[in-house]
């Protein structure tokens, strides 16, 4: 029987949490422990947040449009784009049903939101849910799933650019919509893709029409004010927001303060939705927090997708004494701007190149660490 401590945290040899064992609590444990009003939605209250960041977003574009000199430009892209992941936010908890309690209320916002910064609401809504409900599953994961050690010595240098090399990786979502990511080859716009059911292709080829309208808005908006005007108000924005999107969805899973402590993933029966959802990471990211929308409150979210983005704070306090060691306390912005990050994201980046083959409990290595153990064994 593996050591414990006196609440049934499995302990290692050297006396420190082993967080890749079974948990001694249940799924049901940490849902009865969230209070009861976390669970409620309010429309009025997410149609704020929309009507909000929309003002926003449209307030800023009409200001540069007509103000904005050459050095007020870099400022206005940064800003603009951090409100199109703002957007993004909103529109995945459409995906999630956390928007409201009616789904095809959800479903219109949710195209509304996710066209707008072209993203195709139900592609990226279903491979999603695969993901949520796969996570922490080296085979079955769908978002930022790690590569086996053979798949990554196959990859070639493109791929492997785009897949795991820093700060390239950043820019890799619309390539992953588009074709997935490597040992997972799928398109989130094809409705006969294999991320699909028969009875899920006609969502997907209405997200595609959203999709097509949108890039008529924009070609109608070159031809009226130009190319040059939309390459500034748009498409720089967008660029900042996809980098924005790849950031923080890597960051749920990986980018722990300390490299030692390891971020389990498991095949076969070892997996399981709790043991998976316990491999998610809070991070602050100071400022931008409240921003956009608590994306960084992780956890909690999930565990439990389906509440709502303003209630998670309070979720997450209610299940950490619960969660104990295995809430790893984020890192706190050293001020307005979560600069910390960028060191967990490089060191990242760096060693967490793949899984090994075999094996059901598993981590992150990268070559000088492989050829350093297999020295070691000589």
């Amino acid at each position: 029987m593996p050591k414990t401590d006196a609440r049934g945290f499995v302990l290692k040899e050297d006396g420190s949490y082993d967080l890749s064992a079974p948990p001694p609590f249940s799924l049901q444990d940490l849902k009865a422990a969230i209070p009861a009003h976390c669970w409620r939605k309010s429309v009025a209250r997410s149609m704020l947040h929309v009507f909000l960041d929309l003002a926003v977003v449209a307030g800023m574009a009409y200001l540069a449009h007509t103000y904005a000199t050459w050095w007020s430009w870099p400022l206005y892209w940064v800003a603009q784009g951090t409100m199109f992941w703002a957007i993004f936010v909103l529109g995945h908890d459409c995906g999630h049903g956390s928007f409201s309690d009616n789904r095809q209320f959800n479903d219109a916002m949710g195209h509304l939101l996710h066209s707008f910064i072209l993203v195709p609401y139900h592609g990226w809504r279903l491979s999603h849910k695969k993901h949520h409900g796969n996570h922490g599953h080296i085979d079955n994961d769908e978002s930022w799933h790690p590569l086996t050690q053979t798949q990554y010595e196959e990859l070639g240098w493109m791929a492997r650019l785009g897949r795991s090399t820093f700060p390239a990786s950043l820019l890799s979502y619309p390539f992953y919509l588009i074709w997935g990511s490597p040992g997972r080859s799928h398109s989130h716009y094809h409705p006969h893709s294999d991320l699909f059911n028969k009875h899920q292709r006609s969502m997907v080829v209405t997200s595609d029409i959203c999709l097509a309208i949108m890039y008529s808005l924009l070609a109608y908006g070159m031809y009226a004010i130009g190319c040059g005007a939309i390459a500034k108000l748009y498409w720089a924005p967008w660029l900042v927001y996809i980098v924005w999107l790849d950031t923080v969805t890597y960051l749920h899973h990986h980018g722990v303060q300390e490299h030692a402590d390891k971020m389990p993933w498991y095949r076969g029966s070892e997996w399981s939705y709790l043991r998976g959802g316990l491999t998610t990471l809070d991070h602050d990211y100071g400022v931008f927090n409240k921003i956009h929308h608590d994306i960084g409150t992780h956890v909690a979210h999930h565990l439990f997708p389906q509440i709502p983005h303003y209630h998670l704070q309070e979720a997450t306090e209610a299940i950490k004494p619960i969660l104990g060691p295995y809430y790893r306390e984020p890192a706190p912005s050293p001020g307005p701007l979560p600069l910390h990050l960028f060191t967990m994201l490089k060191r990242s980046f760096s060693t967490d190149k793949y899984v090994p083959d075999a094996g059901d409990v598993v981590f992150y290595s990268h070559p000088a660490e492989a050829a350093g153990s297999k020295a070691k064994a000589q």
